[in-house]
């Protein structure tokens, strides 16, 4: 079965193709030197974008593939949660596609893509416990199978990666700068008093950032020399040296602490409730950060199940995992009529598949 994936939910475009659990090519089109103008996602210039650049994305990909139109089975579409009117530019698009080459719709769940995305180069064992670490959630899930998904633990206000996003912007870090946080902490030494593990001293499974965020922003609003004058380029990153790198460095290192050890409390509480698990699968933008990788790999061995993490490049959104979840679910039959809707962030995704593919 061959499936076309496209991904919109938010500022990158992107469209692939699956066929039979294999990718067989990707096309991905990045904003972030739009947005970087202004210190993150502007939703009207992203769902322009997307009008812009997905008809090229997807004539580029069956060129490069050598697909006809007619031999796509079924087209698989980020339909939620994400910016409103960048899914509709997908879902729309998507329907068109429907409609003209009668392929199936399938109406994929963002989130859950992130998490089955590792299924693309290894084998994806069951039942798992399911880290999601992105901009806009941090979630935990026992996950039974690739359509049983059950919530053990969400965010309450800031997700990690929004607060990765926060603290390089008070820092004035180029846009997205949760990359140079991560650099900067591996060359400093993490001060593990200096910035709380919020929300942890309760037995929730659920999480919440905005705790330690007000309080890095706090130490740097009384240490204004650690700010760059304006809002830096990599390259001026990369020329930063002596003192100012080194004990930005520390405050990098003691952040990046702080976000890698509450997950791994949580985490770990998680796995204590979810009952015996065959794997651990850690997903999302900021799961490509390389303490939590570290972190998250000792807590596997530790607790005696199998870690699964993505390559680098499933971790942020792409086409690839659009397409190879719309597969699992048309595989197991599942897919969506034409009056398919885009589910925005803050509401949950339903599970209304309808039609049989």
């Amino acid at each position: 079965m061959r499936i076309l994936g496209i991904e919109t939910s938010c500022d990158e475009t992107a469209v692939a193709l699956v066929e039979d659990g294999r990718l067989l090519g990707e096309k991905l089109a990045t904003q972030i030197d739009v947005h970087a103008l202004f210190g993150g996602v502007v939703p009207e210039i992203a769902s322009r974008e997307h009008l812009r650049v997905l008809p090229r994305l997807y004539r580029e990909l069956l060129a490069e593939t050598g697909t006809a139109p007619e031999t796509i089975d079924a087209v698989a579409v980020a339909r939620g949660p994400g910016l409103l009117g960048s899914l509709l530019v997908g879902v729309s698009f998507a329907k068109g596609l429907c409609l003209s080459t009668g392929a199936a719709l399938v109406g994929v769940n963002h989130l859950w893509a992130h998490l089955l995305a590792p299924g693309l180069t290894e084998e994806l064992r069951f039942p798992a416990l399911g880290l999601l670490v992105s901009g806009g959630h941090t979630h935990t899930y026992l996950i039974k199978s690739p359509t049983e998904f059950e919530l053990l633990g969400r965010t309450l206000d800031d997700a990690a990666g929004e607060a990765f996003d926060k603290v390089a912007k008070v820092l004035n870090f180029p846009y997205p700068g949760g990359r140079y946080i991560d650099e900067l902490a591996g060359e400093g030494k993490a001060d593990r008093q200096l910035f709380p593990r919020a929300y942890i001293e309760n037995p929730s499974l659920d999480f919440s950032f905005s705790g330690l965020k007000t309080a890095v922003a706090n130490y740097v609003n009384a240490h204004p020399d650690l700010v760059f004058s304006e809002m830096a380029t990599p390259e001026t990153v990369a020329a930063l040296a002596g003192e100012k790198r080194e004990r930005l460095a520390g405050v990098c290192a003691s952040f990046n602490w702080s976000v890698a050890d509450t997950l791994r409390i949580k985490v770990e509480r998680a796995l204590r409730r979810a009952g015996p698990v065959s794997s651990l699968i850690v997903a999302g933008g900021v799961a490509a950060n390389s303490l939590l990788r570290e972190t998250m790999t000792g807590l596997a061995r530790e607790n005696d199940v199998a870690l699964t993490l993505p390559d680098l490049s499933l971790c942020t959104d792409n086409g690839a995992m659009i397409a190879y979840a719309g597969w699992l679910l048309a595989e197991s039959g599942y897919g969506h009529a034409l009056d398919l809707e885009a589910v925005p962030r803050g509401r949950v995704v339903p599970e209304d598949w309808t039609v049989r593919v």
